[in-house]
C-alpha cells in the first residue's frame, strides 16, 4: 500500500512475543531441571548410594555366614580333636578329612594348626610349621590370643600360591577346653568380585574394597583402578575418610562432580568404597533438558510464526481500515497527509511536477433524491472504480468529502493532467453506475493544477478547487485548469 501506516509496531510485537515465550519456557525448563538435579542429587547421597552399600555389606555377611557355620563345625568335630589328642599320628587321615570339607563345601582352602606341633595341615597336606618369628604367620598367634571364638581376615593364601583369600579363623578346644589348635576354610575374593560387578551393572556404579591405608584391594573391573592417592579431589580428603571410617563424601575429578560412600567392614578390615559419578546420574536428566528446550525452541517459532501472520493480516486489516473510506475505498483524508508529506519531502529532493485533480460529481443530490442514498452510495462506488482503473500505479486517489474525489498524479505536468482528468470525465459518464436502473447517467466536473513548487500542498489543492468551482459555473461535466499567479488562480477551459 501505498502509505506506510503502523499502528503498532508489528515486528517489535513479534520480537517482544518471542522474547517472552523464549524466556517463559527457558526459565521453566531450566527450574525443572533443577528441581530434578536437587532430587536425583538428594536421592543419591540420602538413599541410593547408602542403599547399595548396606545391600552389598549384606550379601557379603550372608556369603560368610555359611563359611562361618562350617568352621565352627569343624572345630567342635570329634574326629578332629580326637585325632589331636590322638598325637597326630596319621597325618594322611588330616589331609584326607580337610581335602573332604574343601569338596563338600566348595571352599578355596582348608586347614588346621595345630598348637601343640605348630604344623600347619591342608587338604593337600602339611604346609608348613608356623613360627612366631615369620611374619606370614602372626594371624596364627593373634587367633591364640583373641577372646572371641572365630576372626575373619583376608591374607594371601601360602598354600594357593598367595591368591587373596577371605579365611575364617576358628579356635579349637578339646573336651576339657583347653586350647589346641586353629581351623577354618579359606574363601577366594573372587565371589566378591562377582557380586561388586552385578551391582555395579545394576546402579551403574563403582564400588571397590579398600584396605586401612587406602589401598584397593577388590574392584569389580577387569581394568585396576588408579591409586587413590593420585586422583585428583579424592587424594586430599582420603586420610580424613580413612580416619573416619564411614559417612558421604564429594570430589571433583576430571571435571565430573563425584559422591563418595564409604563403610567401614570390621569382620574384614576393609572399607566398602561406592561411588557415583553425578554427571553420569544426570545424563539422562540432562537429555530432558536438551529435549525439552528443543521443543520449547520449535513451540516458540510456531508461536510466533502463527503470531506473525495473524497480526499481519489483522494489522492490514485495521491498517486498510485506518486508512481507506469505508465506502468507496479510496484513501482517506488521513491517508492523504501522510502520502502528500512523503510525496512533498520527495519533491524537495528531486524536483518532479505534481498536479491535482479535484473531481465532484454533478447532481449528486438529485441522485440521491431521486433514487435514494442506497443508489447513491452504489454511484460513489461506481465513480470511485472508474476512477481508479484509469490512475497509474504512482497515483493515488482520495476520497475528499461527500461526491469530491481528489487525485493527485506525481510526475505529471498540467499538460498531461488535463489529459488524464479528460479520460476520467469520459470513463465516468460512459458507465452505467446502477444496472439497476439503466436510464441513469452521472458526470463528474474536474478542477486541475500543478503544483508550482513554492507553494504549500493545500494552496495546490486550493487552485484546483476554484478550478472544480470554475468548471460547475461552466455547465458541468468539463474540465477547468488552474494557472498560478493571482491569488485565486487563473482558470482556463479545457
Amino acid at each position: 500500500m501505498p502509505g506506510k501506516l503502523r499502528l503498532i509496531d508489528r515486528r517489535s510485537l513479534i520480537l517482544l512475543l518471542g522474547l517472552l515465550l523464549s524466556v517463559g519456557f527457558f526459565a521453566t525448563t531450566l527450574f525443572g531441571y533443577f528441581v530434578s538435579r536437587e532430587a536425583i542429587r538428594s536421592a543419591i547421597i540420602g538413599q541410593d548410594l547408602p542403599l547399595t552399600a548396606s545391600n552389598i555389606y549384606s550379601e557379603i555377611q550372608k556369603d560368610l555366614v555359611r563359611p562361618v557355620l562350617i568352621s565352627s563345625t569343624m572345630a567342635h568335630d570329634t574326629f578332629l580333636r580326637d585325632w589331636v589328642l590322638g598325637g597326630e599320628r596319621d597325618v594322611r587321615a588330616m589331609t584326607r578329612y580337610l581335602h573332604e570339607i574343601k569338596l563338600r563345601h566348595k571352599a578355596f582352602s582348608s586347614f588346621f594348626v595345630s598348637e601343640k606341633t605348630a604344623i600347619y595341615y591342608t587338604g593337600d597336606g602339611i604346609l608348613k610349621q608356623v613360627s612366631p618369628s615369620e611374619p606370614r604367620d602372626v594371624w596364627y598367634y593373634r587367633v591364640r590370643k583373641m577372646s572371641e571364638d572365630y576372626e575373619i581376615n583376608v591374607d594371601p593364601d601360602l598354600a594357593n600360591r598367595d591368591a587373596l583369600t577371605i579365611f575364617i579363623n576358628y579356635r579349637v578346644f578339646d573336651f576339657d577346653n583347653r586350647y589346641i589348635g586353629a581351623t577354618g576354610i579359606g574363601l577366594t575374593v573372587d565371589s566378591v568380585r562377582r557380586l561388586i560387578r552385578e551391582y555395579q551393572a545394576r546402579f551403574k556404579r563403582t564400588i571397590y574394597f579398600t584396605d586401612a591405608s587406602g589401598r584397593v584391594v577388590v574392584q569389580g573391573d577387569q581394568v585396576p583402578l588408579p591409586n587413590l592417592r593420585q586422583r585428583p579431589g579424592l587424594a586430599a580428603q582420603l586420610d580424613a575418610i580413612l580416619k573416619q571410617g564411614g559417612g558421604i563424601y564429594q570430589f571433583v575429578d576430571e571435571g565430573d562432580n563425584h559422591i563418595l560412600n564409604v563403610n567401614y567392614l570390621p569382620e574384614l578390615q576393609w572399607y566398602l568404597f561406592v561411588e557415583q559419578n553425578e554427571d553420569v546420574a544426570l545424563a539422562g536428566v540432562r537429555q530432558t533438558l536438551y529435549i525439552n528446550l528443543a521443543i520449547s525452541l520449535l513451540v516458540t517459532l510456531i508461536v510466533t510464526w502463527l503470531c506473525y501472520i495473524t497480526l499481519g493480516h489483522y494489522q492490514s486489516r485495521i491498517e486498510k481500515m485506518a486508512s481507506t473510506d469505508k465506502l468507496t475505498g479510496l484513501l482517506n483524508r488521513h491517508a492523504f497527509g501522510i502520502l502528500i508529506d512523503k510525496l512533498i519531502a520527495s519533491y524537495r529532493r528531486s524536483p518532479r511536477p505534481i498536479s491535482f485533480l479535484l473531481a465532484d460529481i454533478d447532481h449528486f443530490k438529485a441522485v440521491n433524491d431521486g433514487y435514494g442514498h442506497r443508489v447513491g452510495d452504489r454511484v460513489l462506488v461506481q465513480v470511485a472504480a472508474a476512477l481508479r482503473t484509469q490512475l497509474r500505479e504512482a497515483d493515488f486517489a482520495v476520497r475528499w468529502g461527500g461526491e469530491e474525489f481528489l487525485l493527485v498524479l506525481p510526475g505529471c505536468a498540467a499538460g498531461e493532467a488535463r489529459a488524464v482528468a479528460e479520460k476520467l470525465r469520459q470513463a465516468v459518464a460512459e458507465s452505467i453506475p446502477c444496472a439497476e436502473w439503466q436510464e441513469l447517467r452521472v458526470t463528474i466536473s474536474i478542477g486541475v493544477s500543478e503544483f508550482d513548487g513554492e507553494e504549500t500542498p493545500d494552496q495546490a489543492i486550493g487552485r484546483a478547487d476554484n478550478a472544480l468551482y470554475a468548471a460547475k459555473h461552466a455547465g458541468r461535466n468539463t474540465i477547468m485548469l488552474s494557472q498560478p499567479g493571482a491569488a485565486q488562480g487563473v482558470c482556463v477551459a479545457g
